[in-house]
């Protein structure tokens, strides 16, 4: 799952993951991956990354393809955002004397 920010472009996103995904020796080609936004999150749209491979590859696939997503949505201006909140203050001026 990878959270991008609501002013991404979520196809570019797409295609950045596709590249990756298409790009490891280790994903199986057959059944196609699945990418799809899967979440409108709180702070982020949350996409889903789902390659197909070989059970004893999954972890060594999972970390490759965590870090490599990460390194291309830095590389193609696609933001990971974290938790926000804005916080407002309201004060009364009675109470302030």
């Amino acid at each position: 799952m990878f959270g991008i920010g609501y002013s991404d472009d979520m196809a570019k996103a797409e295609k950045i993951m596709h590249e990756v995904l298409n790009q490891h020796k280790l994903v199986l080609k057959s059944p196609k991956p699945i990418i799809k936004v899967n979440e409108l999150a709180d702070s982020s749209v949350n996409v889903v990354c789902r390659p197909w491979v070989k059970t004893p590859d999954y972890l060594d696939v999972y970390w490759d393809i965590t870090r490599q997503v990460k390194e291309e949505f830095d590389k193609q201006g696609v933001s990971i955002p974290f938790p926000q909140r804005d916080i407002h203050i309201h004060q009364n001026p009675k109470e302030l004397v």
